[in-house]
């Protein structure tokens, strides 16, 4: 058995921050080796990975053509020099991301404000909160005003910067006397049949509720707004504070697998024109075919002037990137020979190379049209576990292959010890999900795309057993 002595070396020597683990060792497991949708822990153990390690794992773990083109580069070049002396597949992955983003969109689009198609410039980073934090320095120099609307629920990392933008009190209460505090929330108006709203994004849902009581999901501090209070608070906002920028997720996933109405991104981008703010949409968990397109913003047709990118970038390799309009991108001053924001491992040679094969296996594989006809079979079955007799409540939603089971008492509270005992129940089974959302009551499934029907439906088939016994 060799996970308990890792676990007693992460104890001793790992801030104890960082790793939960149980008194009793039920959690976590400690992982050897990933193939496709499988993940083996250190003492053989078989687990079908539905979290693709935090959506990372798009063209499965350790995708073949994706190992090999890292471990060329780094027989070849280990590290170049960031923003000084440069290698060729930095600016052959920021020609790629131009021509799958913004050169696409406005190709597509015979409506366009612009004659031609629009490229794009991007600045490399190592990890998704800094790609956030390189666009909200963008959005500072190219408009001059230094606030940003951002919303309830959000979750754009934890760095000092992005923190000022990440809701949840959990992340920023320890560090509120160091933040700048030029983030201003409002709430994100997450579809919901039971609100009488328009309908969302994701196909109706089917819920399992004791008869005679009613639904009531707050958003977080608060009753569930429609989309009406949203757009009023921004407006508010413009008028009283220098907002430069809206920051949002088109699916909040850490959130809790909040799905906007479809009108709610075209919204914003009115808002942003008509106030001059730069509309910057962090797709870092929802990018390459998580929902089913390749960047969620395409369910409602809606071009941003900046988006932030990471996790299945590479993946597996530390890159992301800040990818904006290039006219809004050349608010930046030309270098003089010292960037004014850069870092030693910008646009590392192995990260944008497995970044390269990356892109072509999502394309070769066909997986964005995959999540979306697998994401419909997974929301199906999750819908349908509204027919078991539970003292709980069960709401599915998703899109593509990114979706979550929220689980509530009857009353429509929370049932956050519940949904973690599912999730436990779920690993001794060997399968691998995460809970999501404020309350950790939403058991989430961002499975690998390459992950087939069947396995799938093994994974609900036990959650199903899992229910019928709790």
């Amino acid at each position: 058995m060799r996970t308990r002595p890792i676990l007693e070396l992460l104890r001793k020597y790992e801030s104890r921050n960082v790793t939960f683990i149980e008194p009793d060792g039920s959690w976590p497991t400690v992982w050897e080796r990933a193939r496709g949708a499988q993940v083996w822990d250190a003492d053989g153990n078989e687990y079908l990975d539905l979290t693709a390690a935090f959506g990372v794992a798009a063209a499965g773990h350790a995708n073949p053509r994706v190992v090999k083109a890292g471990q060329r580069q780094m027989a070849k070049l280990a590290h170049a020099m960031g923003d000084v002396h440069p290698h060729a597949l930095k600016a052959e992955l920021a020609r790629e991301l131009s021509r799958i983003t913004f050169e696409r969109w406005t190709r597509r689009n015979p409506k366009s404000e612009f004659r031609n198609p629009k490229s794009a410039k991007t600045i490399f980073c190592n990890s998704g909160f800094e790609a956030v934090e390189a666009a909200l320095k963008t959005a500072m120099l190219a408009t001059g005003k230094g606030g940003v609307i951002a919303f309830e629920g959000a979750y754009h990392g934890l760095g000092y910067g992005a923190l000022n933008t990440t809701h949840r009190a959990h992340f920023r209460s320890h560090f509120r006397a160091q933040l700048g505090g030029f983030g201003h929330f409002v709430p994100f108006p997450a579809g919901d049949r039971d609100t009488g709203a328009d309908p969302p994004l994701a196909p109706p849902v089917r819920r399992n509720r004791p008869r005679g009581t009613r639904r009531a999901v707050p958003r977080p501090g608060g009753a569930r707004v429609g989309l009406a209070e949203t757009e009023s608070q921004i407006r508010r906002l413009f008028r009283r504070e220098k907002i430069g920028a809206v920051l949002v997720e088109p699916i909040q996933v850490r959130g809790g697998i909040n799905i906007p109405l479809s009108e709610f991104l075209p919204l914003l981008r009115r808002l942003c024109d008509e106030h001059g703010a730069l509309l910057v949409l962090d797709e870092i968990y929802t990018g390459f075919g998580r929902t089913g397109k390749w960047f969620a913003c395409e369910h409602s047709e809606t071009v941003p002037d900046i988006l932030c990118l990471g996790k299945a970038l590479t993946g597996g390799f530390p890159l992301s990137g800040c990818v904006g309009r290039s006219d809004v991108m050349d608010a930046w001053p030309p270098s003089t020979g010292e960037a004014i924001h850069t870092s030693t491992f910008l646009g590392h040679p192995v990260g944008c190379a497995m970044a390269l094969a990356q892109i072509k296996e999502i394309t070769r594989l066909q997986l964005v049209r995959r999540s979306s006809k697998l994401g419909l079979l997974l929301l199906e079955m999750l819908s349908g576990l509204s027919a078991q007799r539970l003292p709980a409540s069960l709401s599915a939603r998703g899109l593509g292959l990114v979706a979550g089971l929220e689980v509530c008492d009857p009353d429509g509270s929370p049932a956050t010890r519940l949904a973690l005992r599912i999730i436990k129940a779920m690993l001794r089974r060997g399968f691998i999900v995460l809970p999501e959302g404020e309350h950790a009551n939403v058991v989430s499934f961002t499975p690998p795309l390459t992950i087939t029907g069947r396995q799938l439906q093994a994974a609900v088939a036990a959650l199903v057993e899992i229910l019928k016994h709790e």
